[in-house]
């Protein structure tokens, strides 16, 4: 009897010593799990290759959604990336928009490899 009530206040010594070593709960998350139109911390500058299921039309509304113009030459590439040419600030940009609903303007272009703010992904 007295070695199991030795055995349950070393425990709890432990226990209460283990917990004491835990660092604080951060005020939020570093990444947000869900991304809304004003999310800051989008990594994205690249189209992410994947099945995409955005038809020609629906793949126009969104480039135009996030401020493009006069987008033309939509074709989807062999990763399922759509691609194309629009305007952007007075700029005639090559623009590619993935399956996640990312919208990048393509290498080259004046402020490539930025993801574009505005409407959010899927």
């Amino acid at each position: 009897m007295r070695s199991l009530l030795l055995i349950g206040v070393v425990s709890a010594f432990v226990a209460g010593a283990a917990m004491a070593q835990s660092p604080p709960a951060q005020t939020g998350p570093g990444n947000s799990a869900i991304n809304t139109p004003d999310s800051t911390n989008r990594q994205v500058t690249n189209p992410v290759q994947g099945r995409n299921s955005f038809t020609e039309g629906e793949a126009k509304s969104r480039i135009e959604k996030k401020g493009f113009t006069n987008v033309s030459r939509l074709t989807k590439d062999d990763n399922g990336v759509w691609r194309g040419r629009a305007m952007k600030d007075g700029h005639q940009v090559d623009v590619s928009l993935d399956f996640e609903g990312n919208v990048v303007i393509a290498a080259g272009g004046e402020t490539a490899g930025v993801p574009v703010k505005g409407a959010p992904g899927r």
